[in-house]
């Protein structure tokens, strides 16, 4: 039997412990960026209760995010009936590149990913602002923000937001909207679920 959830979080865990699972498959692992190596902590707990149960762990972090098929990115963009623009999503090594099936304004795309994602998005700039070109990428890819922006897109949209985005958006008449970290990368997973349970 295979779990599947986004993080290794303690009531993922439990609730593989629960369903006696042999494996358990997740996005986000033990370790994070920057994070230290050292096994102690809630780490140690999560670690534990993993190797007493003998439950196998498999984490595919950027693996998942990037694959054509069941990736965050790609799943997203099936989940808002967003068109991909293979061509210059090529030349971007970060995410995705496309357009909405119909312009909108940002609050409409705005109410759109609400709707889709069950999580109420931050959105930086004009709310009245027509959208059609976007590029987007899931989880913590705020970094890449000025990246979209050189492609000439109307918004970008991802998980997280720092300070210096916000004043970016602003200045430059590009939306960005966070839509949360979690609720922008459950859907790789899911589809990851899905496949494994067909074969």
């Amino acid at each position: 039997k295979i779990i599947t959830g986004v993080t290794a979080s303690l009531a993922l865990i439990d609730a593989a412990i629960h369903e006696k699972a042999d494996a358990l498959i997740v996005h986000h692992g033990f370790f994070w960026k920057g994070e230290t190596g050292h096994i102690d902590g809630i780490k140690k707990i999560r670690i534990a209760k993993i190797l007493q149960k003998d439950i196998n762990m498999l984490a595919y972090h950027l693996p998942l995010d990037y694959h054509p098929e069941i990736g965050n990115n790609t799943q997203l963009a099936k989940k808002m009936d967003w068109v991909i623009d293979i061509e210059q999503s090529q030349k971007c090594a970060w995410g995705l590149i496309g357009h909405t099936a119909t312009p909108t304004t940002a609050t409409q795309l705005a109410e759109q990913l609400q709707k889709k994602l069950k999580h109420t998005p931050l959105c930086i700039g004009n709310q009245n602002q027509i959208i059609h070109r976007i590029a987007w990428c899931t989880g913590g890819a705020q970094g890449y923000f000025e990246q979209a922006i050189q492609m000439g897109v109307d918004a970008f949209i991802t998980g997280e937001i720092s300070e210096k985005h916000v004043h970016i958006a602003r200045e430059t008449g590009v939306q960005f909207i966070a839509a949360g970290h979690h609720a922008t990368e459950k859907f790789g997973i899911e589809a990851l679920g899905e496949k494994l349970s067909q074969t």
